[in-house]
């Protein structure tokens, strides 16, 4: 059943104490779930960290032109072989949009945007990187994992909000990725700095995927905006 893009989506929530005071919203890949990140709070979390509230929404499900329009959780559609014009701009409008109202739903929930992470794997990565851009009160954070920026440099530099580059980026990628190669992710991450943020970028030796080395520089870099 379709999710409509007026709904709020419906999420796999994980707290790790009693009244959050920060939340991180964390966007599935392609075909996946919200369950599909899930497993890695345990990894993730540290004893000092306050109190957490994990969000994973599932995308909605929508026919991918480049998978013979079979119907599968997606962000957006593929529509090309080209990272430039590989996301149907409608749809990366929609997500982003989504993404906003469980932002909005969490600062009503008492957890301000200042204290809310957006972190997200391959097209959850592409929607987190889209939103970051566009944020007029800025995020504690926005973190992409083998991913892409959905949006080539002009249009990213014409969606830019001026309060948006005080947000600090984490990328990460695996150097052997065969469906999102490096260096469209190391595209991406250029493309962020020179237009003013901040990108911590990570390489490791593996594919589509994540491994422990990341999972612990992210969490590095979480401890930081905790901080």
């Amino acid at each position: 059943m379709d999710t409509p893009s007026s709904a709020l989506l419906e999420t796999v929530e994980h707290e790790t104490g009693p009244s959050p005071a920060w939340a991180v919203l964390w966007l599935h890949g392609l075909g996946a779930d919200g369950h599909d990140f899930a497993p890695i709070v345990p990894q993730l979390l540290r004893p000092h960290w306050p109190a957490l509230r994990f969000v994973f929404p599932h995308a909605p499900l929508r026919p991918v032109t480049l998978n013979n329009g079979l119907r599968m959780r997606a962000w957006y559609d593929i529509v090309s072989l080209d990272f430039d014009r590989r996301a149907d701009e409608a749809g990366v409008a929609a997500s982003v949009a989504q993404a906003e109202a469980l932002i909005a739903r969490e600062h009503a929930r008492g957890v301000p945007p200042e204290r809310i992470v957006l972190v997200g794997f391959s097209q959850g990565g592409s929607i987190a990187l889209a939103a970051g851009l566009q944020r007029a009160r800025p995020l504690a954070g926005v973190a992409g994992l083998s991913t892409y920026l959905p949006l080539a440099p002009a249009d990213a530099a014409a969606r830019l909000h001026e309060a948006a580059r005080a947000q600090p980026v984490f990328m990460a990628h695996g150097g052997f990725d065969p469906v999102v190669p490096a260096q469209v992710g190391a595209r991406g991450a250029a493309t962020l700095r020179e237009l003013g943020f901040a990108v911590d970028w990570h390489e490791y030796p593996m594919a589509h995927q994540v491994c422990a080395e990341e999972i612990r520089d992210l969490g590095d870099w979480l401890e930081r905006r905790f901080a």
